[in-house]
């Protein structure tokens, strides 16, 4: 399958090499030529099928022209060898528990498929070294740095703003050595991610490194995370509750929910998606407006929500051949502050024993707000509370950390401190 850039200026490149590359060189995003639609029989039957089978089906449809049955069946299956539970939290509402995976961030999906693909590419090419940027807000910096950690080939440089990730996600991606670099850079995420993007467009840079990018940029980090969606259905078909479903998702760089977007596209029975913000309104404010006005990001305990100019809306955008109204019909929005954050996080805890991380109480949030009497609704639980110990323990009390987190938490950070100026970045990068 061909990939084409969302500013339609750059040539088309295989799966290959949009993987590899990260990012078109007109600066667009890929896009799939095509979307498959998936057969009524695979819907049919979904309930009776694990998630690993339900992942691959979906994996084939993007995926299996260019990659080996064998291979692709290894690489999903490794991918998710942890499983999304849903849980019931009160009344038509459930939470997809993403958090299940090494790193307890729903980025493990995508970060450990592409981790896994870029490896078979560098083989099949026989190429001696890719470097991978990533910039975080928080857990995709771990998710990251733990899906590439020993891969042969593989250098990562995780990006992430000083001060403004939690104690425990820094920890995650700042203690591994090996061949992850963990970059603290004197800015915000929207920094960050300005310094990703003006790598790859860098002659000098390209010239002398072989760059990709791991984040949701990246056609392999952002389309596997389209298989928790199908599973998530397949759960609720189980449970006869598989009608007039409503997918709520917190949302930061936009790519979690466009792979949902995208398996809606595929024929997954979604009814309509909700776009959940924290602060950082752009979107909603979008579907009310018309208007697309990015901004700097604003602060929040909902951290890894924190951007203010959402790479994947143009991914969107493009979905929908640039409709507003369109968009509007199969998505809406809304937003909350820190103060409803922990709200949400304590009246959920004391009235139904559920604990929230600050992002699931956005998701929560929504559905509690939007969710009509007859419908279903499922909010994205995108990271362990523990992750945010300190946000959620002066609202709930102590709670436990799993020993994934505490392992992480006893290593030695080793992080390089930045400005956030493009020429310093660079300055460093060839000098490695």
């Amino acid at each position: 399958m061909k990939y084409y850039s969302t500013n339609k200026q750059a040539q088309e490149a295989t799966l290959q090499e949009a993987v590899v590359k990260g990012l078109a060189g007109d600066k667009g995003l890929y896009m799939p030529e095509r979307i498959k639609q998936l057969p009524d029989s695979f819907f049919e039957n979904i309930k009776d099928l694990s998630f690993q089978e339900i992942a691959l089906e979906v994996a084939k449809a993007f995926f299996g022209e260019d990659v080996e049955a064998d291979a692709l069946k290894q690489i999903v299956y490794d991918t998710l060898a942890f499983d999304v539970p849903l849980v019931h939290v009160n009344d038509n509402i459930y939470s997809l528990e993403l958090f299940h995976g090494p790193t307890l961030a729903f980025k493990d999906v995508g970060a450990r498929f592409m981790s896994r693909l870029l490896g078979y590419f560098i083989k099949k090419q026989g190429q001696d070294k890719v470097n991978v940027l990533v910039a975080t807000s928080g857990d995709t910096g771990s998710a990251v740095a733990n899906g590439f950690l020993g891969v042969p080939g593989i250098h990562v440089y995780v990006l992430y703003p000083k001060g403004k990730v939690s104690p425990i996600q820094e920890c995650q991606f700042t203690t591994l050595g090996q061949n992850i670099t963990a970059l603290e850079i004197d800015g915000v995420f929207d920094d960050c991610q300005a310094l990703v993007k003006s790598a790859f467009m860098d002659a000098d840079l390209n010239k002398y490194m072989n760059l990709t990018s791991a984040n949701s940029i990246n056609v392999a980090r952002f389309l596997p995370q389209a298989f928790y969606y199908f599973y998530a259905y397949a759960q609720l078909q189980k449970l006869g509750l598989d009608k007039n479903v409503v997918i709520c998702v917190p949302s930061g760089n936009f790519g979690n929910i466009t792979a949902g977007l995208f398996g809606k596209r595929m024929g997954l029975p979604i009814s309509r998606f909700i776009a959940a913000n924290n602060r950082n309104d752009i979107f909603f404010k979008y579907l009310q407006t018309g208007e697309y006005n990015p901004r700097p990001s604003v602060q929040t305990i909902a951290n890894a929500m924190d951007v203010g100019a959402p790479s994947n809306f143009a991914r969107i955008l493009d979905l929908y051949g640039n409709s507003h109204a369109d968009i509007c019909k199969e998505i809406s929005g809304c937003t909350y502050d820190d103060d409803q954050i922990r709200a949400a996080i304590k009246k959920v805890k004391d009235q139904y024993g559920y604990l929230l991380d600050p992002h699931g109480a956005v998701g929560y949030n929504a559905l509690a707000d939007m969710l009509k009497p007859n419908e279903v609704g499922v909010f994205l639980e995108t990271a362990h509370p523990a992750k945010f110990k300190d946000t959620v323990e002066p609202i709930v009390g102590p709670i436990s950390i799993p020993e994934k987190l505490q392992a992480f938490m006893r290593g030695t950070k080793q992080s390089i401190e930045l400005p956030k100026d493009f020429d310093s970045f660079k300055k460093y990068l060839l000098s490695e």
